[in-house]
C-alpha cells in the first residue's frame, strides 16, 4: 500500500487555508473505507490519504513545523498502513456511557483475536493487532489491526467473539477502494 509522502505534506499556515476543500476530500474517501459492525464497533480502512490528513491535522493543532517532527508523524502514522497485502484499519469501540464502555472493555478483553475479514472466496482472515493496545485486564477503545489478505479482496468483516457475533457485508463502493488501496 502507498504510504503518505513527506513532498505532499503542507506547512500548517498553508494547509489552514486549504483544509475546508481538503477535508471534504477526505471525507469521502474515510466514508469509502468506514465500516459499522453491530451498535459500537467502526472499523476505518487507512490509505495515504486518511494518513495525510492526519499529519496535517497534528502539525496544525501542535503548530509543528520543525522537518524531523514532520518526519516522526509520516513514520507513526504511516505505520497504520501496514506493508504489500496487508489492510490497515482503525477499529473504535463507540460506547458514549462511560460505565458501559468500561463495562465492555473488561468483557471484551480479547476482541481483537475475534474479528475476522471473510474473503471472497470464502476464507476468513484474522488481523495483526497492536498488543499495547490491550492491557492486563481491559482492551483499549481505539485498535489498531492489519489484515494480511495478500491480493485477496474481502466481502464481509466480522466478529465471532463469544456474545457479539457480528458481520457486515462490504458494500460494492467499499469493496473498490479496498482494492485500489491493495493496487496502490
Amino acid at each position: 500500500m502507498r504510504s503518505a509522502k513527506r513532498e505532499e505534506i503542507l506547512d500548517y499556515q498553508t494547509y489552514e487555508a486549504q483544509r475546508p476543500q481538503f477535508q471534504s476530500e477526505v471525507f469521502a474517501v474515510k466514508a469509502a473505507r468506514r465500516v459499522h459492525v453491530g451498535r459500537c464497533l467502526t472499523f476505518l480502512f487507512e490509505n495515504d490519504v486518511t494518513v495525510r490528513y492526519q499529519v496535517q491535522e497534528m502539525m496544525r493543532a501542535e503548530r509543528i513545523v520543525k522537518g524531523k517532527d514532520i518526519r516522526h508523524e509520516l513514520e507513526t502514522y504511516n505505520a497504520l498502513l501496514g506493508g504489500a497485502g496487508e489492510l490497515g484499519c482503525t477499529l473504535l469501540i463507540e460506547i458514549d456511557d462511560p460505565v458501559e464502555r468500561a463495562s465492555k472493555l473488561r468483557e471484551w478483553l480479547h476482541l481483537p483475536e475475534h474479528i475476522y475479514l471473510l474473503l471472497h472466496e470464502g476464507s476468513r482472515v484474522r488481523p495483526k493487532f497492536d498488543e499495547a493496545q490491550i492491557g492486563a485486564d481491559r482492551l483499549s477503545s481505539v485498535q489498531y489491526l492489519k489484515f494480511p489478505v495478500g491480493n485477496a479482496i474481502p466481502r464481509a468483516i466480522g466478529i465471532d467473539l463469544p456474545g457479539i457475533e457480528e458481520e457486515t457485508q462490504l458494500t460494492a463502493e467499499q469493496v473498490r477502494a479496498l482494492t485500489a488501496d491493495l493496487n496502490s
